[in-house]
């Protein structure tokens, strides 16, 4: 949480780009690692083979893999496009371009924060990521994790709010 309060006090202060993106299916991108097999989901038991089991190519909701698998892979992708992870938050991944140049990802689970100074820059990041995985783009960021940014990019100020979650 302190990386959710953090980046976006770094948009409002030095001015930067803060876009959103959504993974759609985001366990579903993991690769396993050992073999795995399941039951035939109900309804979709093959006729005269009824005794058989599916063998898992790729990770499912559910699975205790699950989580750890859709990281490794996302790190791989961010590693593969020249992004570094943080030593203080490993959902923290920052690219240094040249001199005050930079963009920062936060990832939680499969929402995604960027930050940045070029707009063209960010835009890149997201047709990179959009060919790895399926992804929604739901631009300037207004709402993530139930927390509404409210900014005044002239007075550099930017409000965060869990207004909706008070307690009565």
């Amino acid at each position: 949480m302190s990386s959710i309060r953090t980046i976006p006090s770094l948009a409002a202060c030095y001015d930067l780009e803060v876009e959103q993106m959504d993974v759609k299916t985001a366990f579903l991108h993991g690769d396993l690692e050992e073999e795995l097999y399941m039951e035939q989901p109900e309804g979709f038991v093959a006729q005269g083979k009824e005794d058989y089991v599916c063998r898992l190519k790729k990770s499912l909701y559910g699975l205790k893999q699950a989580h750890r698998q859709w990281y490794k892979k996302f790190e791989y992708v961010m590693e593969d496009q020249g992004y570094k992870k943080t030593t203080s938050d490993h959902c923290v991944f920052i690219k240094i371009f040249s001199g005050d140049d930079f963009i920062i990802l936060l990832l939680n689970v499969d929402d995604m924060l960027i930050v940045g100074r070029n707009a063209s820059r960010i835009d890149k990041l997201k047709q990179e990521l959009s060919k790895s995985f399926a992804m929604k783009d739901l631009g300037p960021t207004k709402q993530i994790l139930g927390i509404r940014l409210t900014r005044d990019r002239k007075a550099k100020k930017l409000w965060l709010s869990q207004e909706r979650f008070r307690v009565v």
